[in-house]
């Protein structure tokens, strides 16, 4: 069916340049003679050009391809090839009627006005075709939501352009702070005002939605407009940020709604990607929960910088072929070979296995128990991954000779008041201290908070909360926590992965801490809803080990500055090695025997500054 309805078309559209030819011919012996009758004496000169123009034309028009293009996307290379073609075929019928007659009874002046004519005549329909289709000139367009789009630079246009071909939204307009921009017109949509007239622009038009088009807007920016659209009860949508639109296509399609993250992230990090990829270039890389938040984020972005070799280790069977089959075929196309291995870190002989038959060159270790209260009531799992699992990782990497040991930890480990804080610092202390012991690995440390939209995060927990219509839990009114994106947090930890000598804490900005209850708040707004009307926020106390604030560094570790602005590096500890292994031994017997009161205990010998919660009285 669809075959013959081209078919149809496509003989539709031969008909119409056929009849053209005709007609261009006839119109410009009546504008040679002043738009008047044509002289009887021309007739058979003009009745001649037209036999035989109109074959020559359309064998013309077929080679040059004009009935392969679609009007409805007609543009400047099919406007070039009518303007060919025309030339083409009008030089031939102009060389058959001289060699017939010596061009008699054709006047100089039909020479030039018949290929014009016939050109401006194939030309004008095609183009006023798509221009009403662009327009979307029907029924449907008076159905559209009145949009105006903030952002009249390159995707504010290539977005107008896509909701004029099939888009939901009827723009009426644009607003864009260049001076040069204003009374602008893009694709026939004016340039109408600043940022400073949103107000005034939504009342004047009747405006039903905002459509953010400025993907390189600060978080600040986005967060003022979605604030006032909130106040004049408009919705707001968004186009991804530059990071997201790494291919470059804005589409109507690719407006969502502002999420928390708009909100909450933070501007482009600027990095030094010579350093990066000179550390990973070319290298056996091997990241240890690799399908996690943290390490598939990694694994993505370590994927780029072309590796010779890329090792996904997860103990979790769908979360490791999840992130193995995001990126074997992009691996495949740069030349990468990528290597799923499932095995737990704590498995001493898979792991010997792993480093011995892959003699990985750099390690990302991001496989932890990182759940606060998940690891309080299970404190014997947490310890045996996030200490004896990562301290086993950082041996074999000194047994097979890795060059860089990069620890991921957080901040959670600083004045720890709870289990896995105190097993992630305890972590940072023998990497540093085995540091000092080994010349052939560097061992470094990342520090930093809570990342948005990680499986641990509060955010997802919050988003369905919402969508079962609440209540929103909350530990405390005042409890805060700093967050960053996994995409920021990550091209950081790659940052000082290749600042790093060995032996240092790299500390992350995080930027202001956030209260929780604000981040729930905002998060009700966001939905159209509003907080305590039709969501509650419950509040349900501070859970075992659970802190109201976080902190970055220790008191008696202050940081200091490095060579890049949004990292610093924290002061260390020395720990004598026998006393460091004698602990880590008696630690190991608690974790055998399950004995949660000997395991605090042996914990607070290697972390003095660790405060437990609640201690339990056996392990769950």
């Amino acid at each position: 069916m669809k075959m013959l309805v081209s078919l149809r078309n496509r003989w539709l559209v031969i008909a119409h340049d056929m009849a053209w030819i005709p007609l261009a011919i006839w119109v410009a012996f009546w504008l040679r003679f002043n738009m008047d009758v044509v002289p009887s004496v021309y007739l058979e000169p003009l009745h001649l050009l037209i036999a035989v123009s109109v074959p020559l034309q359309f064998v013309v028009f077929w080679y040059f391809g004009l009935y392969r293009g679609i009007w409805r996307f007609a543009s400047i290379p099919d406007l070039l090839r009518i303007i060919q073609a025309v030339a083409v075929g009008s030089l031939l019928s102009f060389t058959v009627m001289f060699v017939l007659q010596r061009l008699e009874g054709i006047p100089r002046s039909v020479l030039i006005l018949y290929p014009v004519i016939l050109a401006m005549g194939l030309a004008s329909p095609r183009l006023f075709y798509r221009w009403v289709k662009d327009r979307h000139i029907d029924l449907k367009a008076a159905s559209g939501k009145r949009a105006l789009v903030i952002g009249a630079g390159q995707a504010g246009e290539l977005l107008v352009r896509d909701l004029l071909k099939s888009g939901p939204y009827s723009t009426v307009g644009f607003l864009d702070d260049a001076d040069r921009r204003q009374g602008q017109e893009i694709h026939g949509v004016r340039v109408i005002g600043s940022l400073a007239d949103l107000e005034k622009t939504v009342a004047r038009h009747c405006v039903e939605v905002v459509l953010l088009a400025v993907p390189s807007a600060s978080h600040q920016t986005i967060q003022s407009i979605v604030q006032r659209c909130q106040q004049m009860q408009v919705a707001c949508r968004i186009l991804p940020s530059v990071a997201e639109l790494a291919d470059g296509r804005v589409e109507v399609s690719r407006l969502r709604s502002v999420q928390i993250e708009d909100l909450l992230g933070r501007d482009t990090v600027e990095l030094d990607y010579a350093g990066i990829h000179q550390l990973i270039a070319g290298e056996t890389v091997l990241v240890t929960g690799a399908g996690g938040s943290i390490g598939s984020e990694l694994c993505r972005q370590i994927l780029h910088q072309k590796p010779s070799r890329l090792l996904l280790l997860d103990h979790g069977e769908f979360n490791l072929y999840t992130i193995d089959q995001q990126l074997r075929s992009t691996g495949e196309e740069q030349g990468v070979a990528v290597f799923a291995i499932l095995g737990d870190i704590r498995d001493q002989t898979r792991m010997r296995w792993v480093f011995e038959s892959f003699r990985p060159d750099i390690v990302f270790n991001a496989a932890a128990y990182k759940h606060v209260p998940l690891v309080e009531e299970n404190p014997v799992e947490g310890i045996k991954t996030n200490v004896l699992g990562t301290c086993q990782l950082a041996d074999l990497a000194v047994a097979y000779g890795v060059k860089k040991f990069v620890q991921i930890s957080t901040d959670k480990a600083v004045n720890p008041t709870n289990v896995m804080g105190a097993s992630k610092r305890t972590a940072e202390i023998y990497c540093q201290n085995l540091n000092r012991r080994e010349d052939p690995t560097a061992f470094i440390t990342t520090r930093f908070g809570n990342v948005l939209g990680s499986a641990g995060s509060v955010v997802p927990l919050f988003r369905k909360q919402i969508e079962a219509g609440g209540p929103i839990t909350v530990t405390h009114p005042d409890i805060t926590r700093y967050f960053m994106t996994i995409p920021e947090a990550v091209s950081l930890i790659l940052q000082a992965g290749s600042m790093g000598k060995g032996g240092e804490i790299f500390v992350l900005d995080m930027g202001e801490p956030v209260k929780i209850v604000d981040l729930a708040e905002q998060m009700i707004r966001l939905t159209g809803l509003e907080p305590g009307r039709d969501i509650e926020i419950s509040f349900t106390g501070l859970r075992p080990g659970e802190k109201l604030y976080e902190e970055l560094f220790h008191g008696s570790e202050p940081l200091t500055t490095t060579m890049h602005p949004k990292i610093m590096l924290s002061g260390s500890r020395e720990v004598d090695w026998q006393t460091m292994q004698q602990g880590l031994h008696a630690l190991r017997d608690a974790c055998e025997m399950r004995d949660v009161s000997l395991l605090h205990r042996q914990l607070r010998q290697l972390v003095p500054e660790f405060v437990s919660g609640v201690i339990q009285d056996g392990d769950n």
